[in-house]
């Protein structure tokens, strides 16, 4: 997470995608316009939780630092920073652990 200065809020992920193979195993390059959207990423910084519906204690989230998610394929916003681009999910847009 070095030079990232971006903490989510409540239920929110900051993700950094993980690109597919742009070459297939019999040796054809992929063109980028032919690429599907990635769906798997490494999670950057995770917000605090969102509430519990009393206001009283945060719901903790299932993912942390450093752990490799797949997420939904249209969920989340793009965002750059420092020349580095980003997406901003929330937990319920995350799919599952890659262990």
């Amino acid at each position: 997470m070095a030079g990232v200065n971006i903490k989510p809020l409540e239920d929110k992920i900051l993700i950094q995608a993980i690109e597919a193979e742009t070459t297939t195993p019999s040796g054809l390059v992929i063109p980028d316009s032919a690429k599907e959207k990635p769906q798997e990423g490494k999670v950057i910084a995770v917000g605090p939780g969102r509430w519990d519906e009393d206001g009283d204690k945060r719901i903790p989230l299932d993912v942390a630092e450093g752990d490799t998610v797949i997420y939904s394929k249209y969920g989340g916003t793009e965002i750059s920073y420092n020349g580095q681009a980003y997406l901003i999910l929330s937990a319920r847009d995350i799919l599952a652990v890659v262990s």
